[in-house]
């Protein structure tokens, strides 16, 4: 019980024992402490070090040797304070040191996080998560490819509207490659459209969007799903993909 309170404030199992060996006796050699707790020599000296460092032991000299006595118990409260300032400070930085961490980690390789949703409420539902994740603060553009006559029959005017204003709101501007029966959307200050206009030769059965690592694919099909997908690769690919197409679309208008 004493051992793992030890351990639980943020002792080593090996620090426990040797502290609570030390406690009962005046003072002890590394043999002594060796042979009392079974951890190697070569071991017993770096977890001294590590006990000394931390308050709990000190060095005493006997008979022009080097032994090692235990403070007395009342030194672990100086220690939990110790510890317990040290955790307020780092959880004071930690805001700092996250975005800095992530700046430096290459995403390349990660595994992906996968996600599928299923019915109208899914995909509404994987709308919001896909902008809700956002914490970085970082500028960011999003690039979709969308049926807007299939989008128009499947979703209500308002959900629509309510899927713009999530973008909106993170300010986020919208490059998209569409198809759609009825002419025209132009654009405007908030999103970059262009107009696909064979879709009988390249048809366009899904709405897909790529916004900063995330990739959401909805199917609009007789079974209505989204799929989101966080990977930094596959969305940096798919997003070259949209702006190849968007150039090669732009360039054929001319």
């Amino acid at each position: 019980m004493v051992e793992k309170f030890l351990t639980d404030i943020g002792l080593s199992e090996k620090e426990a024992e040797v502290y609570t060996a030390l406690l009962a006796v005046e003072s002890a050699s590394v043999l002594d402490l060796s042979k009392k707790t079974a951890i190697k020599r070569t071991t017993v000296y770096p977890v001294l070090k590590e006990l000394m460092e931390k308050g709990l032991v000190r060095e005493v000299p006997v008979d022009k040797k080097v032994e090692y006595q235990a403070e007395p118990p009342e030194r672990l409260q100086t220690f939990i304070e110790n510890q317990k300032t040290k955790l307020e400070e780092q959880s004071k930085i930690l805001n700092e040191i996250v975005p800095r961490l992530k700046s430096i980690s290459r995403d390349s390789g990660e595994r992906p996080i996968i996600k599928y949703y299923e019915g109208r409420e899914g995909i509404l539902d994987s709308q919001k998560e896909y902008f809700l994740e956002d914490g970085s603060g970082e500028e960011s553009d999003i690039y979709m490819v969308y049926p807007k006559d299939i989008l128009e029959e499947t979703f209500t005017p308002g959900e629509t509207k309510n899927a713009r204003q999530n973008r909106l709101n993170k300010k986020v501007k919208a490059h998209s490659i569409y198809t759609y029966s009825k002419g025209e959307i132009p654009s405007d200050e908030t999103s970059e459209r262009v107009k696909l206009e064979n879709s009988n030769e390249y048809p366009i059965l899904c709405d897909i969007g790529v916004y900063k690592d995330r990739v959401r694919i909805h199917t609009l099909g007789k079974k209505l799903s989204a799929i989101y997908i966080k990977n930094h690769d596959l969305a940096e690919t798919i997003k070259t993909l949209i702006k190849l197409a968007m150039e090669k679309i732009k360039l054929e208008k001319k």
